[in-house]
C-alpha cells in the first residue's frame, strides 16, 4: 500500500483497530518517511484505467450517508489526462443526481476499478471538479458512446492503491468468453 493512500485512510480510529488487532506494526511502514508514493498514475495504472468499461464510485451526502454508483461506458471512457488527473464525460442517466449533489457538498470521491478476469483492482481517492455542458464534455466523449453527455467530470488523484486480489471472483463478459465458446461449439459440431 503506497504512503499517499495510507496517509488518507489510516485515521486515528483505523490505527487504533490495527493496534488492538495486531497489524499496526505491519502497516506502520506505509506511514514512515521517505518519498511520497501512490499519488501519481504510472504506465501500468494508465493502461489498466483506460482498458476498463466501468467502475464503482462512492460519494458522501451532506447528511453523512455514503452512496455507491456504477459508472459504465465503452472501454476507455475513463481517461487519464495527466499523472494526477483522470476524467470522463458524464452521461445523462436517470436524472436523480445523487452523486452530483453529494459532490457539491463534499468533493471527495473513491473509485474502484475491477478486472474480474485477472482478479485485479485499483482503488483511487480524489477530488472532483465539473465543467458543465456538452461542449465541455466533448473532449472526453468516448468513441462508440450513444448517450448525451451533460458535463465533464475531472478528478484530481490524491492517492491510488493496487488492492489485494484475494476474494475477487473471476467473472467474464460475453466478449471474453466468445473465442472459447466458438471453439467449444466447433468441437461439439464434429
Amino acid at each position: 500500500m503506497p504512503r499517499a493512500f495510507s496517509e488518507l485512510t489510516f485515521t486515528p480510529a483505523v490505527r487504533a483497530h490495527q493496534e488492538r488487532n495486531g497489524s499496526a506494526k505491519t502497516y506502520a511502514k506505509f506511514l514512515e518517511g521517505g518519498p511520497q508514493q501512490g499519488h501519481e498514475i504510472g504506465p501500468e495504472e494508465k493502461a489498466f484505467i483506460e482498458a476498463r468499461d466501468g467502475f464503482y464510485q462512492s460519494t458522501v451526502s451532506e447528511t453523512g450517508w455514503p452512496y455507491v454508483q456504477y459508472r459504465g461506458g465503452p472501454a476507455g471512457f475513463l481517461r487519464v489526462l495527466g499523472p494526477r488527473t483522470i476524467g470522463y464525460a458524464d452521461f445523462s442517466g436517470n436524472k436523480q443526481y445523487i452523486s452530483r449533489g453529494n459532490l457539491d457538498g463534499n468533493d471527495r470521491i473513491a473509485i474502484i476499478l475491477m478486472d474480474y478476469v485477472n482478479q485485479r483492482r485499483l482503488k483511487i481517492l480524489g477530488r472532483v471538479g465539473f465543467t458543465e455542458g456538452e461542449v465541455a464534455a466533448a473532449s472526453l466523449y468516448p468513441e462508440g458512446a450513444d448517450a448525451l453527455a451533460e458535463r465533464a467530470v475531472i478528478i484530481s488523484v490524491e492517492a491510488l492503491d493496487w488492492n489485494c486480489p484475494r476474494h475477487i471472483t473471476p467473472r467474464f463478459t460475453e466478449a471474453e468468453l466468445q473465442p472459447h465458446l466458438s471453439s467449444f461449439g466447433q468441437q461439439l459440431g464434429q
